[in-house]
């Protein structure tokens, strides 16, 4: 499990083209210390597994469904990534609860600046958008945020210095896709409520 905060931007530095795969070499610091075969290390919101690791450098296969459902097949060597290690038990939780399993993507439409801070529209596939509420959290690009706004077919998030400076949602434009996950949760709701038993008010 993850938390949605992003502890390092990373950097693609190979991609390898394995037919129905692709295997990524990347470049971490934080995230590799003490990194070791079969970790778990999410790229921008992505669960990926430790293959190989050699000083600040891991690798990962990612599975042609994977890359069909989120980003990463965009990624080309010099690609800044979003990068966080599980979270540990008895950590604090400081963002919400992530699986890195993304739902899918969504694309940036717009920008809009301030002294301080910056606004961003997010398209949002239509099959997702009953997840997503105002004040909710949504993970982008395996970022933790608080969604400002939602509608129909899009949400919108304000993005503090912090995030800017520290994660790739600082640099990415408008047309740019990113990863989003839903919160677990709402998903878990939906389901047990499609399942209850009938009553005499709700006979079904």
């Amino acid at each position: 499990m993850f938390t949605g905060i992003v502890e390092e931007l990373g950097e693609v530095t190979a991609v390898e083209d394995l037919g129905d795969a692709s295997r990524f070499r990347l470049r971490g610091p934080v995230v590799t210390e003490g990194a070791k075969h079969g970790d778990s290390i999410a790229v921008n919101g992505v669960c990926l597994t430790v293959v190989d690791h050699e000083g600040d450098e891991f690798t990962a296969d990612v599975m042609a469904e994977t890359l069909n459902r989120s980003s990463l097949g965009a990624l080309t060597p010099g690609s800044k990534v979003n990068l966080e290690r599980p979270t540990a038990v008895g950590a604090r939780l400081g963002g919400h609860i992530v699986q890195g399993h993304v739902d899918g993507t969504g694309t940036i439409v717009d920008r809009k600046t301030s002294e301080n801070w910056e606004i961003v529209k997010v398209s949002l596939p239509a099959d997702l958008a009953r997840y997503v509420v105002e004040k909710g959290s949504i993970t982008v690009d395996g970022v933790s945020l608080t969604v400002v706004d939602a509608g129909p077919d899009y949400f919108t998030i304000s993005l503090i210095p912090t995030t800017l400076a520290l994660t790739t949602l600082g640099v990415k434009q408008p047309g740019d896709p990113v990863n989003l996950e839903v919160d677990v949760i709402a998903k878990y709701v939906e389901r047990l409520l499609g399942h209850r038993a009938p009553t005499e008010e709700d006979p079904r």
